[in-house]
């Protein structure tokens, strides 16, 4: 367990170790890079002594500092989650990270984790700080009792997902983050200045500019799919959901192993993820809407990664059908009509008219304007329309006994399964030109999630109702007055 600890400390400050053993090779006096290695050796085991935490019947308390001593409090009824993480340091010793999560926003040095526990150990803890949301009632002697059984594998990872990883921007991402830490240490200058970047210069002035940005576009999307299997493979591969009845159990990770513990009290509902390109794939990612668990932390709501759509369909069904959603997830949604069709064609066309007209006067005045500009904005046109046709189809919703669906977007398509008792508040939102095409959004508020879901352009003569057939009673006085 020590080791663990200097380990991280000399990761966060290894561009300062590097500039130490730099100087003392300089300067033939190495006791600038052995002194400060010593330091943060002393400094890391310190910290593992001085830090220890205890779990009482109402609050989870967590001591840590050297020279400042902090205790942080949770009541325990404040728990919304318990991860568990390993790296490969963590797993070749045997231990874990357990974190503890109450559903807000934590600051620096504000996060409730327990670094370099006894994996062992790690499943009886998490039991017990789950006690209240799981309902489990300790034993006699203090100890928390053993779940009566260890539930129902209701999805499980396959390798042949991997295809799904290219259709996202994640390898391009992790491009842009290397190179960026590339300029950062003053690497970037020097790269420039390598004989790959004058090679590339005199292959584009041989072969011409046009077909040396074909050739770099085809080397990025190689590269940038390599990139993506190869994250996707570490971060989701032996991914398992268990069903445990009160609670849903995640773990994935091939190096770096993460368990999520997530409570049915707690679900409020699940979102499909179908951005355009996984769409067009066949693939989707599932993601569950729960109380108290931030939205932006994607990897603590994870039902399902990329994965093959009919795959997520049947997930989201067997989810949502545990909490009282019975039958198909994927039923047809209720199209929001002709007035929301003609925003979606006139939001996307427009800016290309005024681009279009601008041109023609140029021309019109004498102005040179290529041919190929005006091919790119034909091309531009037929892309707006198809995008304006895939968003109309795109945007629906269905009110069911109990549950809110809603759906929307092209590029980012998501498809939200709300409960209805979920929902703390309504708002029915409407801008100028909204006014204008006799459309209105409707926000339903939620603390579960993103906080929000919204029913984007439905009628304005519908919009109450559908907020009365959702929460009976909420749009009622309104229904009267219109």
């Amino acid at each position: 367990m020590l080791l663990v600890h200097p380990v991280n400390e000399g990761i966060k400050i290894l561009p300062v170790l590097l500039i130490s053993f730099f100087v003392g090779s300089q300067s033939g006096n190495h006791f600038w890079s052995v002194g400060l290695l010593a330091v943060v050796v002393v400094f890391a085991i310190l910290r593992w002594f001085t830090t220890s935490y205890r779990i009482g019947p109402v609050h989870v308390q967590l001591r840590t500092g050297v020279l400042q001593k902090k205790v942080l409090s949770i009541p325990r009824n404040r728990i919304r989650s318990v991860d568990v993480e390993a790296n490969v340091l963590h797993r070749v010793l045997g231990l874990s990270i357990l974190r503890i999560g109450t559903g807000q926003q934590a600051g620096r040095g504000e996060a409730f984790e327990l670094n370099a526990l006894d994996t062992s150990l790690v499943p009886a803890l998490r039991e017990d700080l789950l006690q209240r949301v799981s309902g489990q009632i300790p034993t006699t002697d203090g100890t928390s009792s053993a779940p009566a059984d260890s539930g129902v594998e209701i999805a499980h990872w396959q390798f042949s997902w991997v295809r799904f990883a290219p259709f996202s921007i994640t390898g391009i991402v992790t491009i842009a983050a290397a190179v960026g830490v590339l300029f950062q240490y003053g690497l970037g200058q020097t790269l420039a200045k390598s004989s790959v970047v004058s090679n590339s210069i005199d292959s584009a002035e041989r072969f011409g500019i046009a077909m040396f940005v074909v050739v770099a576009l085809m080397a990025l999307l190689v590269v940038s799919s390599v990139f993506a299997c190869v994250r996707y493979l570490l971060t989701y591969a032996n991914l398992t959901v268990t069903d445990q009845g009160r609670t849903m159990h995640v773990s994935h990770g091939l190096l770096r192993t993460r368990q999520s513990t997530l409570d049915r009290k707690r679900l409020r509902g699940t979102s499909l993820s179908e951005p355009l390109l996984l769409r067009a794939a066949g693939g989707a990612r599932l993601d569950a809407i729960m109380t108290g668990v931030s939205a932006e932390k994607k990897e603590s709501s994870l039902l399902l990664p990329q994965a093959p759509r009919a795959e997520a369909l049947r997930m989201m069904t067997t989810v949502l059908g545990e909490a009282g959603l019975h039958g198909s997830a994927d039923r047809p949604l209720l199209q929001h009509g002709p007035a929301a069709r003609r925003r979606r064609y006139t939001r996307a066309v427009l800016p290309l008219l005024v681009i279009a007209a601008g041109l023609g006067v140029a021309q019109y005045v004498g102005a040179p304007i290529p041919v190929l500009a005006w091919i790119a904005l034909g091309v531009l046109f037929v892309a707006a329309f198809g995008l304006a046709h895939d968003r109309f189809r795109g945007l629906g919703h269905a009110v069911l006994p109990g549950w809110l669906i809603t759906r929307h977007g092209s590029l980012d398509r998501t498809r939200h399964s709300l409960e209805a008792a979920g929902i703390i508040g309504w708002t029915v939102r409407q801008t100028f030109f909204q006014r204008r095409a006799g459309v209105a959004t409707i926000v339903a508020a939620t603390p579960a999630g993103v906080g929000h879901y919204e029913v984007i352009d439905i009628p304005i003569e519908n919009a109450w109702a559908m907020i009365d057939a959702v929460t009976p009673g909420a749009g009622d006085v309104w229904l009267q007055r219109t």
